[in-house]
């Protein structure tokens, strides 16, 4: 496993300012925003699609430094029942799926979407309980009529292209966790996978560990990223939290650091898993921890980090 950096936490930095600050912090692959909820700072994919010697440029500037891009990420909802977003999400999508196969880069991350509730909404629906009965048929309405279509298809055009999507599981959207994720992969195939942030699964009160058991080579990329709950404003309040991320005091939970949130016993176990589970891949640092700059979040994520991934697989079992 490599350990690399989603760049966006440097978007106030030139891409060379930025690919020089993480390769000199020690990571060895970038993933890059391409739009959508983290922006395009380092990368603006029609630009790059209608300019081969940019493109040329861009992929030059990882390479000469000795890094891979390990992912184009896109999140965005190409769902929402407003089509002017809608449009403008799908469109960045297919962009970047293009401009990924043009690159060479296997895979594209973005979250799966979320409708409104009825062909008149302007606002996404998220269902989160099976009662009142409405709640259901809102959900089966979602998953029917505006889901499925739209994943069969956009998983095909992906397909086409020779690019993986990486669905990355958060509330707020249609697949969260792993039945709905299963639910997700029923309808686009194998070209569906997961963008793997266990971030997202702790503040559920999933078991990461036991998703990635599960999930297996369905995990086409993963996130570094950890969360801290708060015993008690979770005993008070639950964990569904729609505070202010800055009002952490109050929160039931929070975004940190990796090691600040489950020390290194859990993060050596998840990273046993990735093995098991076959990945070999870049495990990419995230930082949205408020309570620490992103100069100190991610220089500590590095290090922890790379005294936690497992770098080499043996070349044959000690015991032949």
């Amino acid at each position: 496993m490599k350990v690399g950096v989603f760049t966006v936490l440097l978007a106030d930095r030139p891409l060379e300012d930025a690919l020089d600050y993480v390769r000199e912090a020690g990571c060895e692959a970038v993933e890059i925003g391409t739009g959508g909820y983290p922006g395009d700072a380092h990368c603006k994919p029609r630009e790059l699609l209608e300019d081969a010697g940019a493109r040329d440029r861009f992929r030059q500037a990882v390479e000469s430094r000795g890094m891979d891009i390990s992912a184009l990420s896109c999140h965005g909802n190409p769902l929402h029942p407003d089509q002017g977003m809608a449009s403008e999400h799908d469109k960045l999508f297919r962009d970047t799926v293009r401009l990924a196969a043009e690159l060479g880069v296997e895979t594209v991350i973005t979250f799966s979407g979320c409708p409104g509730d009825s062909e008149g909404s302007e606002r996404p629906n998220w269902v989160t309980c099976p009662w009142p009965h409405d709640f259901l048929e809102v959900l089966e309405w979602q998953w029917n009529e505006k889901v499925a279509p739209y994943w069969r298809e956009a998983s095909s055009f992906a397909r086409e292209n020779g690019v993986k999507v990486a669905i990355e599981l958060h509330p707020g959207f249609v697949a969260y966790n792993t039945d709905s994720f299963w639910r997700l992969r029923e309808i686009g195939g194998e070209t569906i996978g997961v963008n793997f942030d266990p971030s997202h699964l702790f503040w559920q009160q999933m078991d990461p560990l036991v998703c990635v058991r599960e999930l297996k080579d369905a995990i086409f990329h993963v996130h570094a990223k950890d969360t801290w709950l708060d015993p008690q404003n979770v005993r008070r309040n639950g964990v569904l939290d729609t505070r202010e991320y800055t009002d952490e005091v109050s929160r039931s939970w929070i975004f940190r650091t990796v090691g600040y949130g489950h020390g290194p016993e859990f993060w050596r176990a998840f990273v046993s898993e990735l093995g098991l589970a076959g990945y070999d891949g870049v495990v990419s640092i995230e930082h949205e921890d408020s309570l620490m700059s992103v100069d100190e979040g991610f220089k500590k994520a590095v290090g922890f980090l790379k005294n936690t991934v497992i770098t080499q697989r043996p070349g044959e079992a000690w015991w032949t």
